[in-house]
């Protein structure tokens, strides 16, 4: 018998690697938002565990001098999506996982109290891989199958001003066609602007 592909907010799917960066949603409160993320360590360099040590407070701070700049710093996301398709879940879903700070969506605040934020390994401004489209299709779905996910949107979106993720890189068009039927859409405000 297999394992249960999905359980107390963790996927199967995805490689598990537990991120003390974590807290309690509010209660009654189930998530409704997918934010996108990119996120590459140092900035433009891909692969290697930077950020899997970023998320989980094992950052070697003095090894590039990027990472001084991320000293301190206590963040996290549900899962992050490498650009070889690999998937990894640092939060279960029905907790709140530390990724949107001071942000905002339809004039609702505090996305991490309600959103799951999905990290794309990628640098703003760059094209993303048709392996991260697929599995990130892929994920969604799973989400909108396990949570009221409506809009999916990005951190430029719930943030603007302040982040510029993932960027005119990231191809909204494409997402939206790769989830036809699926209750979960990108935000129409986003497709107009694509």
């Amino acid at each position: 018998m297999s394992a249960p592909r999905w359980r107390d907010g963790w996927w199967g799917g995805a490689r598990r690697v537990d991120s003390p960066n974590v807290g309690p949603r509010p209660p009654q409160v189930e998530p409704s938002l997918l934010v996108l993320h990119s996120i590459s360590l140092p900035p433009g360099q891909y692969g290697g565990d930077a950020i899997e040590r970023l998320f989980t407070n094992r950052l070697d701070c003095d090894a590039h001098p990027y990472f001084d700049t991320l000293r301190g710093l206590q963040v996290s996301a549900h899962f992050l999506l490498r650009r070889d398709g690999e998937l990894l879940q640092f939060v279960s879903t029905r907790e709140r996982a530390w990724h949107a700070g001071r942000s905002s969506w339809r004039g609702r605040d505090n996305c991490n109290d309600w959103s799951i934020g999905i990290e794309l390994e990628g640098l703003e401004g760059e094209c993303f891989e048709t392996y991260q489209y697929s599995v990130l299709s892929t994920l969604i779905r799973t989400l909108a199958r396990h949570h009221p996910i409506g809009d999916v949107v990005g951190h430029e979106h719930v943030a603007p001003g302040r982040k510029a993720d993932p960027g005119v890189g990231f191809d909204w068009a494409r997402l939206h066609a790769s989830l036809a039927g699926c209750r979960a859409q990108v935000a129409p405000e986003i497709l107009g602007q694509a």
